[in-house]
């Protein structure tokens, strides 16, 4: 990998992917092994700080937006902190490292083979998972939901089973993180490049008379603002391929002019290359609900081990001894900021010393409602390709997501509760006061109700936050086909989490990079069966001495 600006300022290739995140790294690694790939990362490597990725530098890294990180933030139109990440490896870079597969009826409603998509998750977890030492609090989470009925036991398994079970992680027994950026070390390093630091503007498309628009090459950027031209090279199977996430994605094809037209032209895109009202559409945020548990008992710092998956479609995880910020000012910044632009929230960033200036909370129990049925939609601001778009996700919108919050929470209240659980919280210290607690934490944008204080829907409403599980504005049926092409136009895929319905599993990360490796696998099949007919193909060198090919 190198910086954008060592890129030539023109090359060809057979693959040219968009975002080497959860997916991207995935993806490219796959089609080296057979083609030639540029992939072009906004953001920098994690193995500049290697120590940034551990787990004890969860917080400190995750809350870190100064100008060259990896998290970059951004607030929704909900009145709800976000952010999105901007380095080679994407979200599995800033998760909390917790690996579960996608539930089978999601794997059979997307139409992907078991055979492969087995496969393809033991072919990302042979290089990524490991099997937890659960011990004390995590331990006690777990007996405590078992207590709480989310039955039954299921023990270690990567596999998503309503009860209660320990699932992988990509943090090794030394507390080092793995993230999708290893999958590149599969990669064939003759032909694949990947560029740092280099921010796509637009895809660029051919747009002949009647023809359907063909996806042909990228405009991009590097960091001392020179501009690159990226072109497929002359294959009929050569490919653009977005994988830059739900935000990126769908603001991406925007901004190359696919999208929805009225909006397009208001924000001076031109010229509009397809009229697609879809895009940016569906989006979806899991709405998460939590409360702080302090301890009596030292806890280990843990990030999520465990899970309870409900027979009411919500999970309960936690998280002990993490540090976060300890000053108000952290929350209160947020709270009082009038705008919700990027700008004006990094500038609150910078006011504060995140290495030192932190606490530690004991226990954090979470509830995440599956779905969500509530979806929301994506809009341009500019045309700035590196500023966040608005994004609103429309939290508790429908009754039924309300409806599981509730009895999740009910369910958190009766883990706080049980004897399993009694050593890490104080005996006088009931659940309904924690609850209680967590409404006079500015955690988000949104007004408190005093009826939160006795209705478990409204605290619901009130105490939102995201678990970062954002997804949807490029979904399959709407703007993708199945084979995650892109709906009338040719050569242009998506293959990232903007594509899915619902967020699959408990936590998404295991499906995005399978969907990558998976896909992989199946673009490499149909190019082999085309060139059995069309024995033309070949690599040939430029005089870049960059990998191109073409077509003799």
């Amino acid at each position: 990998m190198k910086d954008a600006t060592l890129a030539p300022t023109y090359a060809h290739f057979d693959y040219i992917i968009i975002g080497g995140g959860t997916s991207g790294c995935a993806l490219a690694a796959t089609l080296s092994q057979s083609a030639n790939v540029l992939v072009l990362e906004r953001g920098g490597s994690p193995y500049e700080n290697p120590r940034a990725t551990d787990l004890e530098n969860f917080s400190n890294t995750l809350f870190n937006i100064t100008p060259d990180s990896w998290s970059q933030p951004f607030i929704s139109e909900d009145g709800v902190y976000n952010v999105r990440a901007r380095v080679l490896g994407g979200e599995s870079v800033l998760n909390a490292g917790f690996y579960s597969r996608a539930e089978e009826y999601l794997v059979e409603d997307a139409g992907w083979d078991m055979y492969e998509v087995e496969a393809s998750y033991q072919w990302v977890e042979s290089k990524l998972v490991f099997k937890p030492d659960v011990i004390g609090w995590q331990s006690a989470l777990k007996d405590g939901l078992l207590e709480a009925g989310v039955l039954p036991y299921n023990g270690f398994t990567l596999d998503h089973l309503v009860g209660t079970k320990i699932s992988g992680t990509i943090f090794d027994p030394a507390g080092h993180r793995h993230s999708a950026a290893d999958l590149l070390e599969y990669a064939n390093p003759d032909t694949i490049a990947v560029y740092l630091h280099a921010l796509v503007h637009k895809i660029l498309f051919t747009t002949e008379g009647d023809q359907r628009p063909r996806a042909y090459g990228v405009i991009y950027e590097d960091a001392d603002g020179v501009f690159h031209k990226a072109e497929l090279a002359k294959n009929s199977m050569n490919e653009v391929i977005l994988c830059a996430g739900a935000i990126g994605s769908p603001q991406m094809l925007m901004l190359s002019g696919v999208g929805p037209r009225v909006h397009l032209e208001a924000h001076g895109v031109n010229p509009v290359v397809l009229d697609q009202p879809m895009v940016g559409q569906g989006m979806g945020d899991n709405p998460l609900n939590t409360v702080f548990v302090s301890s009596p008992e030292t806890v280990e710092t843990s990030l999520i081990e465990v899970v309870g998956i409900t027979k009411f479609d919500t999970f309960i995880e936690g998280f002990s001894g993490l540090k976060l910020p300890k000053n108000h000012r952290f929350f209160e910044g947020v709270l009082n900021e009038t705008s919700r632009s990027t700008l004006a929230v990094a500038d609150f960033f910078k006011s504060i010393d995140f290495l030192s200036n932190v606490r530690e909370i004991d226990g954090w129990i979470v509830n995440k409602v599956d779905g969500p049925v509530s979806r929301g939609h994506l809009e341009l601001l500019n045309t700035n390709p590196d500023d966040n778009p608005s994004v609103t996700f429309n939290y508790y919108q429908e009754k039924e997501d309300l409806e599981k919050c509730v009895k999740g929470l009910k369910t958190i209240i009766k883990v706080i509760s049980s004897n399993a659980f009694s050593s890490y919280k104080y005996p006088n210290a009931t659940a309904r006061e924690l609850l209680n607690r967590m409404l006079s934490l500015p955690i988000n944008l949104r007004p408190r109700h005093e009826t939160a204080k006795f209705n478990l829907t409204q605290f619901c409403i009130d105490t939102v936050i995201t678990i970062w599980h954002y997804h949807g504005g490029c979904q399959v049926g709407r703007v993708v086909d199945k084979n995650y092409k892109v709906f009338g136009i040719d050569a242009l895929r998506v293959i990232d989490g903007s594509t899915f319905l619902k967020s699959p599993g408990t936590n998404p990360q295991a499906t995005v990079m399978m969907l990558g490796r998976y896909m992989g696998q199946k673009i490499l099949r149909e190019r082999d069966a085309f060139e059995e007919n069309n024995e033309d193909y070949s690599i040939i060198k430029d005089d870049t001495n960059n990998l191109s090919s073409s077509s003799k």
